[in-house]
């Protein structure tokens, strides 16, 4: 499945962020997260904003190297009251940054994926997820288009693949690697799946709707992509799994973030 374009990840980012503003409107801002227990509401807001905020101001600088987050100096995020509309400020200033660099411009990330276009796409599936955690919170209705939420699925997947190669001190995904096992994710709607592989040296990831697997999990690309970042439980009603339910368990516990 080829991502999806710059431009239709960029108008979903600051339609996310627009309503992530809607979905906090008039919540309490110490409100935990269920799903981020360590978390308030009000913490939640700030890691997605200042995401955005310090990822422009990266991209901005036209950067030759590596620029950690922690070294990036913003504006301190406003009251609560006013972070729906510093969300959407930060939205759309990373979105004019990667436009104004351009999207296959390099810059600094954490991947080796160094164009600019990787954090649009990066935060746009942040901030959906995000996004469910504070529907979470909040008692809010959820949903997410399915070509955003497919989307969503490959990126993570692909970021899985990427670290069960790489050891990395906050994204190691090493566990991951396996002896051939093999899991099936298969979208209804849309219609798309994704074999994973979980060979000695790394995750491999494919499209391949038809092939068998050791476990298949079925679901809707929106309610497959919370179980797989952990946002609803493995049993799920709104998944079906066929096969080995541990290995999904097992796959689970290993790609929590």
């Amino acid at each position: 499945m080829k991502s999806l374009s710059h431009d239709r990840l960029a108008e979903a980012l600051v339609a996310e962020a627009e309503q992530f503003g809607m979905t906090i409107a008039g919540a309490a801002p110490d409100v935990r997260v269920p799903t981020c227990p360590e978390w308030t509401l009000h913490d939640l807001i700030r890691h997605v904003g200042l995401a955005y905020h310090k990822s422009a101001t990266i991209i901005a600088s036209r950067p030759t190297g590596y620029v950690p987050f922690e070294t990036v100096t913003v504006d301190d995020p406003p009251g609560f009251d006013a972070l729906g509309n510093w969300l959407i400020d930060g939205a759309e200033r990373l979105v004019e940054a990667v436009t104004d660099v351009g999207p296959e411009t390099p810059t600094s990330t954490w991947t080796p994926d160094r164009r600019a276009g990787f954090w649009t796409r990066r935060l746009t599936h942040e901030t959906v997820v995000h996004r469910a955690d504070a529907s979470l919170a909040t008692g809010a209705p959820y949903e997410v288009d399915g070509d955003l939420a497919a989307d969503g699925i490959s990126e993570g997947l692909d970021l899985v693949a990427v670290f069960s190669r790489l050891e990395h001190p906050a994204l190691d995904r090493t566990a991951l690697r396996g002896a051939g096992e093999t899991l099936l994710f298969r979208a209804t709607e849309p219609k798309v799946a994704w074999l994973v592989r979980r060979t000695p040296s790394a995750v491999e990831v494919s499209f391949e709707s038809a092939a068998e697997a050791d476990v298949v999990v079925e679901g809707r690309a929106v309610d497959l992509l919370l179980a797989l970042t952990g946002r609803v439980a493995a049993d799920d009603p709104r998944l079906t799994i066929f096969g080995n339910a541990e290995l999904f368990r097992h796959w689970r516990e290993n790609t929590k973030f």
